[in-house]
């Protein structure tokens, strides 16, 4: 009778191996999926300050190329012929600085824009990523034409000025993409 209860209790002790086995596996499952929805997340919010980004850096360049069109020496006003000139225009005896220097696409993370262009003036930039933005609405007045895009290549940074300026419906940067990018219009002032 000695051997029943020594069996019983091996058999007490595997039992006891296969339930802490079986809470061990269910714990790591349920550790699997919350680390794969914080890679998520994280992913998401990554994704979101590049944009924030990208509006930023596509700003600047846009306020740069209003600056040296504006500032164009006499009655000609004119677009540069290359972003390098933003950052050094040689109009002047003294060179004058319109952009502090050059941005990468934070979306590509390349040095590499999509250049908007008349002729061989530029008129603006965007991203050359083809993906989807996150961001579809909730735009400030200025990016008021980035609502709904399918691409970043559509969030076109141009200065446009009100009026005798053709604008080109297609980025000479390259071939043209399947769809031209938006070109944001100024926003209209009431008159005051």
């Amino acid at each position: 009778m000695k051997v029943a209860p020594l069996r019983l209790r091996g058999l007490t002790r595997q039992r006891q191996r296969g339930v802490v086995l079986l809470v061990l596996l269910i714990a790591l499952t349920l550790l699997g999926i919350g680390l794969m929805n914080a890679v998520d997340v994280s992913t998401l919010s990554r994704q979101r300050e590049r944009e924030q980004e990208l509006l930023f850096v596509g700003e600047q360049y846009r306020q740069a190329i209003r600056r040296y069109y504006n500032a164009a020496p006499g009655a000609q006003r004119g677009y540069p012929t290359s972003l390098e000139l933003l950052l050094e225009d040689d109009r002047y005896p003294i060179p004058v600085r319109h952009l502090r220097r050059a941005y990468p696409d934070p979306i590509t993370g390349k040095a590499e824009w999509g250049l908007l262009k008349a002729g061989d003036r530029i008129l603006g930039v965007y991203s050359l990523s083809e993906n989807a933005p996150l961001k579809q609405a909730g735009f400030t007045r200025a990016h008021e034409a980035f609502k709904d895009a399918t691409s970043y290549k559509d969030w076109v940074f141009a200065y446009i000025p009100r009026r005798g300026v053709a604008v080109p419906s297609t980025p000479a940067s390259g071939a043209p993409p399947a769809t031209p990018p938006r070109i944001p219009t100024p926003p209209r002032r009431s008159p005051q």
